[in-house]
């Protein structure tokens, strides 16, 4: 791949909104232009966006819209975008040169929280960026870290050949959220391909609002990731996944010993002074005391959620969508 391909950027949504209607002028102003976009929403639109068809597709979700891309698409690279989302002006030119290694068949890079979301958007941001909220996993929501191999990453801002894609079959669509995860364990341990971190391929992406909205996309979360640890566990089965789920236990066991909970209360100690140091932080740097407040009680509630829905995907037999 050592010309400019053309690179077909793939948008599912249910309608055009105005997430979309931002989006639109930052792909357009990118630095690499050649390439088209395809919008899948369930319904006909009239509106008329450049570089770009709209093709409605009926309720369907969002990967199968994604896999449409093999019906209608013309590029030889496929770049998955959210509807949330929108790009740096040189992030194809990061995806397209990362591509032409010869082992390398995918490209993700961050999903950045937007500096103009709201203080509820940016408190869910500031969670998975956090090392007490993200851990490990924080190199997908800021630009860090070293460019790097992986075997799992989200379709927010993913990349990949369409030979691959096409060898595949597309996304694994019986999962959602978790074909993504799916599609890059397909990747790395079926076809032995790599899969490429870019700290450079930067998008932007809307956060969820907390609490109602982040609390529920943290619970599909993990009730897929539960399951997967069985289904799937080339991906899943590592120990950081465990943790929010043995801080629930831990939790409980501290409630049902409490007439000598001081023997057993000091990793919960431990925790509340992590927790209110990351706070503390947070309201130093921003200047904001109710963003602090928020990203405090969002992490806190995140490892409740996430560690009971988590054993709830382990204990399932299987998972409706």
């Amino acid at each position: 791949m050592d010309h400019a391909p053309l690179v077909s950027i793939i948008i599912p949504v249910r309608q055009i909104n105005d997430y979309i209607r931002e989006s639109i002028p930052y792909i357009l102003d990118l630095e690499y232009t050649n390439f088209e976009i395809l919008i899948f929403p369930d319904t006909v639109s009239e509106e008329v966006f450049e570089k770009t068809r709209i093709i409605p597709t009926g309720t369907m979700g969002p990967a199968e819209k994604r896999d449409l891309a093999l019906k209608h698409a013309k590029g030889e690279i496929f770049a998955f975008l959210d509807d949330d989302a929108y790009p740096e002006p040189d992030w194809l030119n990061h995806v397209v040169d990362d591509l032409k290694e010869p082992e390398v068949v995918a490209v993700g890079g961050p999903a950045v929280t937007p500096a103009d979301d709201s203080v509820a958007q940016k408190a869910s941001g500031l969670v998975f960026e956090s090392l007490m909220g993200g851990g490990n996993n924080r190199y997908r929501y800021l630009p860090i870290g070293e460019k790097k191999f992986v075997d799992d990453l989200p379709t927010v801002n993913f990349s990949v050949r369409k030979d691959i894609f096409e060898e595949l079959g597309g996304f694994d669509t019986i999962y959602w959220p978790g074909e993504d995860t799916k599609l890059c364990l397909d990747i790395v341990h079926g076809l032995g391909k790599r899969i490429v971190y870019d700290p450079k391929a930067v998008v932007y992406h809307h956060r969820r609002t907390v609490f109602k909205q982040h609390l529920k996309q943290i619970s599909n979360y993990a009730l897929h990731r539960g399951y997967f640890v069985k289904r799937h566990p080339e991906t899943s089965l590592r120990p950081g996944y465990f943790i929010p789920s043995m801080f629930l236990l831990y939790l409980l066991l501290l409630l049902l010993l409490h007439p000598t909970y001081p023997i057993v209360a000091g990793p919960a100690a431990l925790y509340a002074i992590i927790l209110g140091l990351t706070m503390g932080n947070i309201v130093y740097t921003s200047g904001n005391f109710k963003l602090g407040l928020l990203t405090g009680a969002s992490i806190f509630m995140t490892h409740i959620f996430y560690g009971f829905y988590f054993l709830k995907g382990l204990a399932s037999r299987r998972l409706e969508r």
